[in-house]
């Protein structure tokens, strides 16, 4: 089992965007636009979205996860 980082006695997995690490990281993204005519599908939120890619580079999607 891969290891788990612990920030005052908690336990967390290393692909959580803590929320200092979102205060960093949000200004850096562009801003979405609103689409009236054709909205398509509802976006992701952005912060989900760096989750899944955090979890992705740190698992490499192995069959136990």
């Amino acid at each position: 089992m891969r290891e788990l980082s612990v920030r005052s006695g908690v336990v967390t997995s290393p692909w959580i965007v803590s929320d200092e690490l979102w205060d960093r990281v949000e200004p850096l993204l562009p801003q979405r636009e609103c689409r009236f005519r054709y909205p398509g599908r509802r976006p992701l939120p952005d912060r989900d979205v760096l989750c899944g890619i955090l979890y992705v580079l740190h698992t490499g999607i192995q069959w136990e996860y």
